[in-house]
Order: structure tokens, then C-alpha cells, then sequence
């Protein structure tokens, strides 16, 4: 790379700087140097971050959001001050991540994502929001946080995550905001609530133009169509949109029957993935959909099968991607189109159509700035519309024949859509942003450690929890239920011993403290944390089995890995059917033995009638249910590694939800797990968990070490210019 235009970090004054408009000259220089011609939304956002001012940054994608971004880290650097860059996901953290490295230098930037900390004391920090709402929440106005860059803010209104988006603008008032995303709507609320915290005034910068304009069409033909159509266009790299993981393995499998790669493209691919080693039980099957040059990108898939994807995707040698919506979230993969199977997708508690900000995020990524003139977005028509219109075309070219009636009917359940449909999803804004904020048990113990270092009685107990509250942006009556849910999470912290109460020097003040035998990093941020320290409690320190009974209390305070606790059911209803027909059981008792069957639930009793109690004395618990399964406990007692128990029960297309839940496993029971509770065979299993995780997936690191060889980094790009072309927004 030495003919390539220096990298910005090579702009950095010697000693620094605190003079903004040096730092914006010797920005804007550099901006010059590499070809960027600066859009009108860009120079305004500029110069009132250089201002002073927080700024709303609502542009399309591809507008050059993250050049603002840079643009404001680039000043932390040059004043010798720390930002931070917040993302929704811990693969847009670290994407982001090494693309600064690249741009800024790898001494001067840092990543926390909970799971991962690289040089944490670094100018430019890339972190998922949790992450900086936690440290915010520790550490309040004392935070060292001067430039906070948010991006794909939208998520602000998450109805589970929304609240770690509030809690920064809540609790950091000397700092100065970067808000960003491309589908907003109505900031005005928010922006009135972020001046009169802050003292400061906020910018709302917006443009619709986008620099690579979309076109939209809605198409009748079925799929493998739609996508021979596209192809002849000239319309690829394809982003097949898919709302399950089963879906996007699905349509990858029927689209190996296509010719999409030339002999030389495959040869191509072969290069590129080199020796890439696919050792875990579904890599054989997602090499050979990169061999027809289709990716496939989800969450259930094992971290460096992702960014395996995003590497080719960048090199431009894939041409279809089948993935699930979470691409909508600013990954790195150039496309030029994006095809919608659906416009229905289930939210977690019903299938309804597709919210317009939705549509609008994903639909988003078509069109590559620098390389294609115009994004395509297209939709497919409903299977059932589309089967209907080719049985009239066939009754319509053999009016004789007598046509059979149409397999394909919509489910029940279903929800449908029409042409009219994609056409209100074009037009229609964004939904409004809505507050999401709510009390947790570890937010109170984070603050009451706060309270606890001021130890200031004037301000009284619960000084800091009164103040979060009071800043909302909840109405008043939605500030007085999060009072009283403040109020009873206290008194169930203190019942479980986490809190105590002690007097001042004087004896005279009754002080709330958090006991300080807890471990450093103890968490509480998991719903049931409280329920599963009082479990524990009850269960008897010298059963043989009670380190994996209180396994068992961890797993079932988490949320439900569905497919594998679906594919356990469907084992041992094999298992049983095969044994009662040898035993020669009737039918219908056979059917009314499967309809008993659940997943495995070790120590289920204990844990309902446990739980029974807890909400007695809780109320606040609300619809909070405990989940008793046997995951992490069934590798632990069958000795079983990550590879054996995928194979166990075919998890190959969902090995991604596998090590995501081991990890919460692990996280929960080193962090969430009080250590006077935990005897050597706690121990054990936490290394042994520890210890798994590090061998499945150590991409991060790999990635991590290629830093000391640039040339690695992003292989096959010749100038900064085209590098930051491929990172997500630039």
C-alpha cells in the first residue's frame, strides 16, 4: 500500500489539537485529498458538531453518516479526549471497529461489546449501547465521555433495548451527541428533551436525497424468476430477504440450482476463501453454497461464517446473499439489489406486516455508492397470489383441460399483502420514536454504588435513581410507575441480600449500600437476576449434584434457544415412538404418550414452586416466567463438546443460537452468581464453558492479530478512498 493516500490518522497534529477549526481544516483537507466531495448534509452536520451543538443526523443510507462520525472522532483524537461510537449489535461494534484501526490507527481506538475489551483507554471506543448506558449508569456525570456518536438510533424505540438508547442522554449532560439513522421521523420530542438536559442546543440535519437513487418494483413470478430476471438486469449482488433462519438456508439450497457464477467466478471464490478452515458440522454445507456464490447471513450462524460472507460480499464476489433482516443494521455488505420474499414477518409475539421503518432500514442497503448508478428494491407477491396467477395462464393456454385446484392457500395465521402494500411502504415516513425506558435490578445496583462513592447524606438515599427518573422522557404518570418499581426492586435487593443497610460516621444516617462481598463485575441486568440468587439459596451445598443444579437455576432464568429445545422434543419423541411400537403399545395411546412430551427439565418442580414464592414477595416480577431447560447442563453431564452436541441433535444451520446461549450461560453464571455461592465444581463449569467458547470461535482475535500485517486487513483494496467506501455508511 505504499502509492495509497495517506489514512486519515496520518493528519494528526504532532502534540494534538483543541482548535476545532484546525481540526475541521485538516478534516475537510483530508476529505479533499482522497476524492470525497462532501454532500450539503455533511458540511452542515460538520460544522455544528465543530460548534459545540448536538446533532440529529437524519440522511438515507449511504448518505455518508459514518463520515460525520469519523469526522467528530477525529477531534477526540486530535484533543487527546475520549468518544464513543455506539451500535445495536456487537458485529456492527466490531466491524466498526477495524475500520478505524485501518482509518485512525490501531493505538487509537478500542471496543468493549461485553464480551470482548481491546485497549479500553483508547480516544475512539466502539461499544454496543448497553455497554455505554452501563458505564453511564456506573458513573454518571463523572463518565469521561465528551462525544458520544449513537448510530442506528431508530432503536431507540426497541421495545426490549430501547431504554440502554435513553439512559446516556439521561445521565451524561456535559456531553455532546451524534444521533443517526436513516429512519427517524419525528425527533422533536427527544431533541427537546436532550437541550433542556444538557443546556446545550441540537441541530437537526435531514436530506432525502440519497446519492445512489432506488427504484421499486412489486413482481408476480415466482422466485427463482424473479432472480434469473434480476441476474439478466445485471442487477447483482441480490440481498434475498428472509425473516427465519430455516428460510435463508432454504432459498440458498434452491438457488444452487442456477447458474449465477461463470467457471471463473467460482475459481475466484476458491482463491479468496483460500485455506479458510470450515470445521464445524454446518461448514461443510455453507462452503458449498460459496462455491455457487450465494452467502448465507444470519444469527444462527457461528460468527466467522458471517464475517466469511462479508469479506467476499466486499471483494465483490458473491451474488446472492440470503439473509435475515438483522443486515438492515448498517453491515458491511455492498449490494445493488434488495428482494423482499415477504412483507410479513413475526415480531416476537404475532406475524404482522412490515412497520415502514422496517422496510424502510432494509430496503436501505440497495445501491452501492461508487459503484452502481441506481439500488433496485423488489418485492415478491404472496406465494398463493403468485401460484394462483400461473394456474390461470395455464387454464388460459388450455382452455379444455381441467385444472386441479391450487395446493397453495394461505395459512392460518398468515398475513397477507398486495401491490398496494410495497407502494404505502415507499411513501409513508417512519413511525415516530417512543420512549422504552423502564427500572432495572441492575440499574438500581449500579446507581446505588454511584450514591454509595458521593456518600452524600443532603441528597438522601436513592439520589441517583430519583434524578434518572426524573430526567426521563416518560410522561408524569409513566415517571411515578417507575418510582414504585423502584421501590419494590429495593426492598426484594435488600430481602436477597444484595443491599444492606448502614449508618453514617455520625450514626445518625441510615446509608443504602451494596454489599461489598460481591465479586467486582457482578451483574444483575438479566430480568430474574433476583429470583436466581434466592433459588440458589434453597438449593443444598452438599448434594454431589449441586453445581449442576444451580446450572440448572441459570439456564432457567434465560431466554429460550426455540430450535434446540424444539429439535430435543422431536429426539425423544422418535426415541419414544420406536420404543413403544416394539413394545407393541396401541395408536392411540402412542399419540397420547407424544402429546406428554417435553424438553428435558431437570429440577422443574423446585424451580416453579420457587418461583411461586418469589412472585409472592416480588409483585414487580409481572410476566416474568422462568424457563426450565437443559442445554448447557446436558453437554455438561454427557461430557459433551460444541461439535458433538450440534450433531446430536442437527443443529448444523443453527450453530450461531447454540454459542450464543452457551455464552449467556457463561456470562450469567460467572457474573450473575454470587461467589460466596460457588464451590469448585461451579468453578469447573465455568471454565469449562469458558474454555469451549474460546475453541469454537476465536474470530475476533484472528482478526484482531491481523492488524500487525494492514496488508491483510482488507485484501484487494488499493486506496483509502475504496476503503471507506466498504465500510457501512461512508
Amino acid at each position: 500500500m505504499a502509492d495509497t493516500v495517506p489514512t486519515l490518522g496520518s493528519r494528526i497534529p504532532e502534540g494534538g489539537s483543541t482548535d476545532p477549526d484546525e481540526i475541521l481544516d485538516l478534516f475537510l483537507d483530508w476529505a479533499a485529498d482522497i476524492g470525497f466531495d462532501l454532500y450539503p448534509a455533511q458540511e452542515e452536520a460538520l460544522l455544528e458538531l465543530m460548534a459545540d451543538r448536538h446533532v440529529v443526523l437524519d440522511t438515507p443510507t449511504g448518505s455518508g453518516k459514518s463520515l460525520v462520525a469519523l469526522g467528530q472522532q477525529f477531534r477526540a483524537v486530535c484533543e487527546g479526549r475520549q468518544s464513543f461510537y455506539t451500535t445495536p449489535i456487537k458485529a456492527l461494534a466490531s466491524e466498526k471497529f477495524f475500520s478505524l484501526c485501518y482509518e485512525l490507527g490501531a493505538d487509537n481506538v478500542g471496543m468493549l461489546t461485553g464480551d470482548a475489551s481491546i485497549n479500553a483507554s483508547a480516544p475512539v471506543i466502539c461499544c454496543t449501547a448497553e455497554v455505554l448506558a452501563n458505564l453511564a449508569l456506573r458513573k454518571g456525570e463523572d463518565l469521561d465521555a465528551p462525544y458520544v456518536i449513537m448510530d442506528e438510533f431508530h432503536y431507540y424505540a426497541d421495545r426490549d433495548r430501547g431504554w440502554a438508547w435513553q439512559v446516556p442522554l439521561v445521565t451524561l449532560p456535559k456531553t455532546r451527541f451524534l444521533l443517526m439513522s436513516a429512519t427517524l421521523g419525528d425527533m422533536s420530542g427527544i431533541i427537546n428533551h436532550m437541550e433542556r438536559r444538557t443546556g446545550r442546543k441540537a441541530a437537526l440535519v435531514h436530506s432525502d436525497d440519497r446519492p445512489v437513487p432506488l427504484d421499486f418494483s412489486y413482481r408476480e413470478t415466482p422466485l427463482h424468476e424473479t432472480v434469473e430476471k434480476l441476474m439478466e438486469a445485471d442487477k447483482a449482488p441480490i440481498y434475498l430477504v428472509n425473516f427465519t433462519q430455516r428460510e435463508c438456508a432454504e432459498m440458498a439450497q434452491k438457488l444452487t440450482s442456477m447458474k449465477l457464477t461463470t467457471k471463473e467466478e467460482k475459481t475466484a471464490i476458491r482463491e479468496a476463501v483460500g485455506d479458510t478452515r470450515f470445521t464445524t458440522p454446518y461448514g461443510k454445507e455453507f462452503k458449498r453454497f460459496l462455491g455457487f456464490g450465494i452467502g448465507v447471513h444470519h444469527a444462527g450462524l457461528l460468527p466467522k461464517y458471517r464475517l466469511q460472507v462479508e469479506q467476499l460480499a466486499q471483494q465483490g464476489l458473491l451474488k446472492v446473499i440470503s439473509g435475515t433482516d438483522t443486515l438492515g443494521v448498517g453491515i458491511n455488505i455492498p449490494l445493488r439489489t434488495v428482494l423482499f420474499t415477504k412483507l410479513a414477518k413475526y415480531d416476537g409475539r404475532k406475524v404482522s406486516r412490515l412497520k415502514v421503518r422496517d422496510f424502510k432500514q432494509i430496503a436501505g442497503r440497495a445501491g452501492r455508492k461508487g459503484f452502481d448508478d441506481e439500488g433496485s428494491v423488489v418485492s415478491q407477491a404472496p406465494e398463493e397470489v403468485i401460484e394462483k396467477i400461473k394456474e390461470q395462464r395455464k387454464a388460459a393456454a388450455n382452455p379444455k383441460k381441467k385444472q386441479k385446484k391450487s395446493a397453495r392457500q394461505p395459512r392460518a395465521g398468515e398475513v397477507s399483502w398486495s401491490e398496494d402494500t410495497f407502494k404505502k411502504l415507499v411513501a409513508d415516513p417512519p413511525e415516530k420514536l417512543v420512549s422504552r425506558f423502564r427500572i432495572t435490578p441492575g440499574m438500581l445496583v449500579d446507581l446505588l454504588q454511584r450514591d454509595a462513592a458521593v456518600n452524600d447524606p443532603s441528597k438522601g438515599n436513592f439520589a441517583s435513581v430519583r434524578e434518572l427518573i426524573a430526567n426521563c422522557h416518560d410522561d408524569e404518570a409513566g415517571k411515578e410507575r417507575h418510582l414504585e418499581r423502584a421501590a419494590q426492586l429495593a426492598r426484594s435487593l435488600y430481602r436477597a441480600g444484595i443491599t444492606r443497610m448502614e449508618r453514617d460516621t455520625s450514626g445518625n444516617y441510615l446509608w443504602v449500600t451494596v454489599n461489598e462481598d460481591l465479586q467486582v463485575d457482578f451483574s444483575l441486568f438479566h430480568n430474574l437476576s433476583l429470583f436466581l440468587i434466592e433459588a440458589i439459596e434453597g438449593l443444598d451445598t452438599d448434594n454431589p449434584d449441586y453445581a449442576l443444579d444451580l446450572l440448572s437455576l441459570v439456564e432457567s432464568v434465560l431466554e429460550d434457544p426455540v430450535i434446540i429445545l424444539r429439535r430435543q422434543v422431536d429426539k425423544i419423541k422418535t426415541e419414544l415412538i420406536n420404543r413403544l411400537k416394539a413394545e407393541g403399545v396401541s395408536y392411540d395411546e402412542r399419540m397420547n404418550r407424544l402429546d406428554e412430551v417435553t424438553n428435558p427439565q431437570p429440577l422443574a418442580d423446585y424451580i416453579h414452586a420457587a418461583f411461586d414464592h418469589f412472585r409472592r414477595d416480588h409483585p414487580w416480577v409481572g410476566g416474568d416466567l422462568v424457563r426450565p431447560k437443559s442445554v448447557a447442563r446436558e453437554m455438561a453431564e454427557d461430557y459433551l463438546g460444541f461439535t458433538d452436541y450440534v450433531r446430536r441433535y442437527g443443529l448444523q444451520r443453527s450453530e450461531g443460537v447454540l454459542l450464543r446461549y452457551l455464552s449467556q450461560v457463561y456470562k450469567t453464571l460467572d457474573q450473575n452468581v454470587p461467589d460466596q455461592v460457588k464451590n469448585d465444581d461451579v468453578h469447573d463449569l465455568i471454565a469449562f464453558f469458558r474454555a469451549l467458547l474460546e475453541r469454537v470461535d476465536t474470530s475476533l482475535i484472528e482478526e484482531w492479530e491481523s492488524l500487525l500485517h494492514p496488508e491483510l486487513l482488507l485484501e484487494g483494496v488499493t486506496d483509502t478512498k475504496t476503503c471507506l467506501l466498504y465500510t457501512s455508511d461512508a
